[in-house]
């Protein structure tokens, strides 16, 4: 059954699920969070979830620069290339009959994995209604055989040994329990299936990569204060918007990680043949720069050279990581983490 758009009221999101589940229609999503429910979500980190991703979830794919073309199918398989290595079995299972997208936000791993011929059939969950609709809203345009669920990745509502391989992208930082949720994922898995997840945060690389967000951000919307430059700023309620959202992100973004300890907790949660790999840093130096200024202005301002300088300059930069930088600079410098690991067969 291909996935169609969804009202995030009903429980058409569980076409091709377990019949012997019972499924509790979605709750609909809720964009525009109140100043009292971001009060109450900053002692609920699970609130916040669900508030900070359903207020994203209708521009998530811009904010990102998120495609469903080639540019992205390429993105995407290249985490996943990058995060299997030469591992004979990786290559030799193409493609996965069923896979599982954790935390799908707007299923831009999984669907772009799909179309590049890493998987048949995809399930996608998210902890935030919003997203899990414009996820399948996505699919549907795709004609991708998708259904979804809102879920906590910490219970997934799956029978055991019902997929071959599941993944997910910057995910896991929104997790409480980590470890809860690979062992979550290996239930799930058939015996010898595989878990890939990718763009999870390091430690160090949190930290220069947030520095250079704030700085950006401070003085893009300063500068704009300037009467010549007043058709560079965004509206000053959309500003606000912006600074409440920011605000959950500190109880949203829960862990960095360091990749040796991840391999240690997805090796605790019972995951065999592990291995974290790094990626992004020259390519980070400049991507958070430009994500942030481009949240800061208007969209219109900014035109096909700009993306263009954009795009060209982060992949100029990742060559430079992927072939210079990963042979001298440590891997915990680097920003983003990857993991994989099988379920016991």
């Amino acid at each position: 059954m291909t996935a169609s758009p969804h009202d995030g009221s009903s429980d058409s999101q569980a076409a091709g699920a377990d019949s012997s589940l019972h499924v509790v229609p979605d709750p609909a999503p809720n964009p525009h969070a109140t100043a009292e429910q971001v009060e109450a979500a900053r002692s609920d980190t699970k609130l916040a979830q669900v508030l900070y991703h359903d207020w994203e979830a209708e521009t998530y794919d811009d904010k990102w620069s998120i495609s469903y073309d080639e540019r992205c199918i390429d993105y995407a398989r290249g985490r996943f290339d990058q995060a299997v290595g030469s591992s004979p079995d990786a290559q030799d299972a193409l493609p996965y009959g069923r896979a599982l997208e954790l935390g799908c936000g707007t299923g831009f791993f999984l669907l772009n994995l799909m179309q590049a011929g890493i998987a048949e059939k995809g399930s996608v969950t998210d902890l935030s209604p919003g997203m899990v609709k414009v996820a399948l809203r996505n699919a549907g345009h795709l004609n991708l055989d998708v259904d979804g669920r809102v879920a906590d990745a910490e219970t997934i509502p799956y029978e055991d040994n019902t997929f071959d391989l599941v993944v997910g992208h910057a995910v896991l930082h929104h997790i409480p329990d980590v470890e809860q949720s690979l062992r979550e994922v290996l239930r799930v898995l058939k015996p010898g299936g595989r878990f890939v997840f990718a763009g999870e945060p390091t430690t160090v690389g949190n930290f220069y990569a947030r520095w250079l967000g704030r700085a950006t951000w401070e003085t893009t919307t300063r500068i704009t204060k300037l009467p010549f430059l007043a058709s560079w700023r965004k509206p000053q309620e959309e500003l606000d918007e912006s600074s409440r959202a920011a605000a959950l992100e500190a109880v949203v973004d829960l862990h960095t990680f360091d990749p040796s300890d991840l391999e240690n907790i997805a090796t605790s949660a019972g995951a065999v043949d592990v291995q974290a790999r790094t990626e992004e840093f020259a390519a980070a130096l400049l991507g958070w720069p430009v994500r942030t200024f481009e949240a800061a202005v208007p969209a219109e301002k900014l035109g096909w050279n700009w993306a263009r300088f954009a795009f060209g300059g982060w992949k100029t930069l990742s060559w430079v990581d992927e072939k210079v930088l990963t042979h001298v600079v440590p891997r915990g410098f680097f920003y983003n983490v990857m993991i994989t690991g099988l379920k016991s067969s």
